[in-house]
């Protein structure tokens, strides 16, 4: 892979949006968007350290979740939605085409956690349960199914949606043996990427857990997306990992690597 962009603490929530890659650089308390060329832009300083995760709303708006805080915020940093009545510590957040935000949380890194929807006037509820460390999610096209990196699980969880946000029919789109999924994105074919941090390593995968391709880093990956002017890009944000009580090891080692797929 190429290396596009160095120097960044530990970069998180890849998206393509409007011709760049957009990231949440944690540790930093940035927001960035990375030309193909690599140049970076600062979208946002958010007051937090991490998780820091965000996505659009239809309209184009910008939220951001504050993870520690429990919080998610517009663009300004306004409060957006308060989540604490949920949980304490929010991860990932995906946005449907309704305008219904979805946001994972917990209370414990070491406890089964929960997934929020935020829906467009404002109500926040719980919407699922039991959920083994929440990262990435994606959702469908056609606003039908989410999909849910269950970290702790080894596996991507699908739910279906209703118009309000809820979600029901919970079922194992894909095992992923052994694995621990981080961030993800799904394909114009309808599999979904997946990264990984222990692994190293980047897969594609169908539903029903059938490895399509896979792809190598010299470092832990974080999340990946799909871009570039023909979406065969594959854009993933890697770190070396020393835990969390060291995340950042001794200096910034967090890469925006790129790599061209069939």
């Amino acid at each position: 892979m190429k290396t596009l962009l160095d120097g960044l603490k530990l970069p998180e929530s890849a998206r393509w949006h409007d011709g760049r890659l957009w990231l949440a650089n944690w540790g930093g308390g940035q927001i960035l968007a990375v030309t193909p060329g690599g140049e970076s832009e600062l979208i946002a300083n958010v007051p937090t350290a991490m998780p820091i995760t965000f996505d659009w709303l239809p309209d184009g708006r910008l939220l951001i979740v504050d993870g520690p805080n429990a919080r998610l915020l517009n663009a300004d940093l306004s409060t957006y939605a308060d989540l604490r009545p949920v949980a304490s510590l929010w991860n990932e957040v995906v946005v449907d085409g309704r305008g219904n935000a979805f946001v994972n949380g917990m209370n414990d890194f070491q406890a089964p956690g929960a997934i929020a929807v935020v829906t467009p006037d404002g109500e926040v509820r719980q919407v699922a349960d039991g959920i083994l460390f929440g990262n990435g999610m994606a959702v469908t096209p056609d606003d039908a199914t989410l999909i849910v990196a269950e970290s702790y699980g080894s596996r991507l969880t699908a739910f279906d949606i209703a118009e309000d946000g809820s979600l029901s029919g919970r079922r194992v789109w894909a095992e992923l043996g052994g694995d621990h999924p981080d961030g993800i994105c799904l394909d114009a074919d309808g599999a979904v990427w997946y990264a990984d941090v222990a692994g190293k390593h980047c897969v594609r995968v169908r539903e029903g857990g059938e490895v399509l391709q896979k792809v190598e880093a010299d470092r832990g990956c974080f999340s990946c997306t799909l871009g570039g002017e023909d979406g065969r890009s594959l854009y993933v944000l890697a770190a070396e990992w020393h835990g969390w009580e060291n995340p950042f090891g001794d200096g910034p080692t967090g890469q925006v690597q790129v790599t061209e797929i069939g």
